[in-house]
């Protein structure tokens, strides 16, 4: 899922791998990509490590993982993560994170 908030700044990529041993659990990354293809890509294969890591360790979730575009300009990173919060909110429980 592609999510923006224009007030915000958020430009961000929520993946989420698979749901079938519970909801997905994951973490976000702060990070700037050469292109938007490559965040899409990164955000896949984190969230299938997610659902990896949850099921060796037996754990009752599935993997999810979202990433937040760092862009060259500077701005505060407080209301983008904020943003973030209230669209994993939104998710009702799909996605849980760390």
């Amino acid at each position: 899922m592609l999510a923006t908030d224009a007030p915000s700044g958020l430009q961000a990529i929520v993946a989420t791998y698979s749901t079938a041993r519970g909801p997905a659990f994951g973490g976000c990354r702060y990070w700037q990509y050469a292109s938007d293809h490559e965040a899409f890509n990164d955000a896949l294969r984190l969230s299938q490590g997610m659902a990896f890591k949850n099921a060796l360790a037996d754990l009752p979730f599935g993997g999810s993982k979202a990433v937040i575009l760092r862009r060259p300009k500077a701005f505060d990173r407080t209301e983008p993560f904020k943003a973030l919060g209230r669209l994993v909110e939104s998710l009702d429980g799909i996605y849980l994170r760390c």
